[in-house]
């Protein structure tokens, strides 16, 4: 069984993919590409081709629970995914990953424009850590 976890921005997607036990974020890198088509169409093929068992979009809620453009487009990105690929989609919530991820890097020495290039794809493997657990915690209740 593997999982995917995908942190959307405006112009750099980070993508995470499991390995095959759930335990460990197995790959991480970043999609860079503004095109909301464009984007679309690269991660329904990647994922058509490595087809995990379900898909963890991040969704960027306020941190007063409620839900902005960020949000309803990540929604909407989603949805298209599930629509097209057939895979399960599930949105994640997000909050202080990308400050997490940051945080992370700075205290490994990553900064200015490598932390660029990276923060993405290490927001994208906390989001995965938390859909892991989940679907463990789900495995575990049936």
């Amino acid at each position: 069984m593997r999982v995917c976890a995908l942190d959307l921005g405006d112009s750099r997607t980070g993508v995470a993919f499991s390995d095959l036990t759930l335990t460990l974020v197995g790959e991480t890198f970043v999609i860079h590409e503004k095109n909301t088509a464009k984007l679309m169409d690269r991660l329904c093929q990647l994922l058509t081709e490595r087809k995990p068992d379900g898909v963890a979009v991040g969704c960027p809620v306020n941190m007063n629970g409620t839900r902005g453009p960020r949000a309803e487009r990540a929604e909407r990105l989603a949805a298209e995914l599930a629509e097209r690929t057939g895979l399960r989609i599930d949105l994640i919530d997000e909050r202080r990953t990308t400050v997490e991820a940051h945080n992370i890097l700075g205290d490994n020495g990553v900064y200015r424009q490598k932390r660029k290039d990276t923060v993405d794809a290490v927001a994208a493997s906390l989001i995965l850590e938390i859909y892991m657990a989940k679907f463990k915690r789900e495995a575990a209740e049936k």
